[in-house]
C-alpha cells in the first residue's frame, strides 16, 4: 500500500514504488490517493484530478492498482482503516506500507500506529541526503522509539509536490519532475496555475 495526496504525483513517487516492487518482490501495489487527510493543512486539489493523475503516473507499472477507496470514504482518511480493509479482502497476503521519509518522521503521531505496525511491514524510502543518513543509522532520529521500520533502497530524488506546485504557479518547467502524461494533464486542466 502506498498512500498520499499525489497533488501532483511525481517521478519520486513512481521511483519509490518501482524500488519497492523490485526490492520486496511485490505482486501488487495499491496506490491510494487520500480523501480527507486528517493531518494535512490546506486544501487538496479536487480528488477527481488527483486520481486521474495517479492513474497516468503509474500506468507503466503493471503491478500497480490505483485504488479510489479513500476518496470514496466519507470523513477523515486513516491508514489503519485502509489496511484493515485490504487485510480482510486478502487475508493470506503479507502487507507492506510504503512511505517516504517525511511520513517516517511523523509516524509516532499517526492514528492507531500500533495497529498499523501489526497489520503491515512499514517500509520507508529515502529521497534526500538527510533521509539517507537515517537509512545508514547515522541520523539523530535513527533510534527514536516507535514501530520497526524497514529501509527501502531507492535513488535519492529530492522532489516534492509542494515544490512542483510552486513552480507551476509561476509557469516554470516541471518536465523533469513529473511524467509527460501528468504534465499534459496539469496543463490541459489548468491545475496549480493560481496557487
Amino acid at each position: 500500500m502506498f498512500g498520499g495526496a499525489f497533488d501532483p504525483p511525481h517521478l519520486a513517487h513512481v521511483a519509490l514504488v518501482r524500488s519497492a516492487i523490485e526490492a520486496l518482490e511485490l505482486d501488487e501495489v495499491r496506490v491510494l490517493p487520500t480523501g480527507q487527510a486528517w493531518h494535512r493543512q490546506g486544501r487538496l486539489t479536487d480528488a477527481v484530478h488527483r486520481l486521474a493523475m495517479a492513474r497516468l503516473a503509474f500506468a507503466g507499472l503493471k503491478q500497480v492498482v490505483v485504488d479510489d477507496r479513500e476518496i470514496r470514504r466519507t470523513g477523515p482518511s486513516y491508514t489503519v482503516d485502509t489496511l484493515t480493509e485490504i487485510a480482510a479482502e486478502q487475508p493470506k497476503a503479507q502487507l507492506f506500507l510504503l512511505i517516504g521519509d517525511d511520513q517516517r518522521r511523523s509516524l509516532p503521531a499517526w492514528h492507531r500506529i500500533g495497529e498499523i505496525a501489526q497489520l503491515a511491514i512499514i517500509c520507508a524510502a529515502a529521497r534526500d541526503p538527510q533521509a539517507a543518513a537515517w537509512h545508514a543509522g547515522q541520523s539523530d532520529d535513527a533510534h527514536v522509539s516507535g514501530p520497526d521500520i524497514q529501509p527501502l533502497p531507492m535513488p535519492l530524488m529530492p522532489i516534492s509536490a509542494s515544490d512542483i506546485r510552486e513552480r507551476l504557479s509561476r509557469q516554470a518547467d516541471v518536465a523533469t519532475l513529473v511524467a509527460p502524461a501528468v504534465e499534459r494533464y496539469i496543463h490541459e486542466h489548468h491545475l496549480y496555475s493560481t496557487r
